[in-house]
């Protein structure tokens, strides 16, 4: 008996550490600001080696684009949408397709202008997928929330 639930423990622990070290994207959001007016929302990847995510392009092949939604808000507005850096495409045997994919860390951008001077605190989620030359991991949807500071300039 105690010879099954060492075995029984020693595969939940196992378990529990896989599921772990299959977070193989990490994602910082924060803002940068370029002037008293406007900035950008960065969104951040750092990936392990091995893996990768998707571009926002759409595909008709299989793999869940990377997209952002960010919330409704009367203090800011929007300018454009989000920009992403340049991708690469390769060759993913999972879709067995060429489609656009990003390595190592890449950035996403959305620009926004302020409409007040007060900090405001904004609503964003991002949902992406991440695969290797082996699996993908199921879509995921992540949720933050970034402060734009109290402007400098408030009168």
């Amino acid at each position: 008996m105690k010879k099954m639930l060492a075995l029984l423990f020693s595969l939940f622990a196992l378990q529990c550490i896989s599921q772990n070290a299959l977070k193989p994207v990490t994602w910082n959001v924060s803002y940068v600001e370029k002037s008293a007016t406007e900035g950008e929302i960065v969104f951040k990847a750092v990936i392990e080696k091995k893996w990768h995510i998707y571009s926002q392009r759409p595909t008709d092949v299989g793999p869940i684009p990377t997209s952002f939604t960010v919330s409704p808000n009367v203090s800011i507005e929007l300018i454009g949408k989000t920009e992403e850096m340049e991708a690469h495409e390769e060759f993913v045997a999972a879709f067995d397709a060429k489609v656009f994919v990003f390595s190592g860390e890449t950035v996403f951008k959305q620009k926004v202008k302020r409409k007040s001077n007060n900090a405001i605190l904004i609503n964003t989620s991002l949902e992406f997928m991440t695969c290797n030359d082996v699996q993908c991991l199921p879509p995921s949807t992540l949720n933050f929330i970034v402060t734009i500071p109290e402007s400098p300039f408030k009168k």
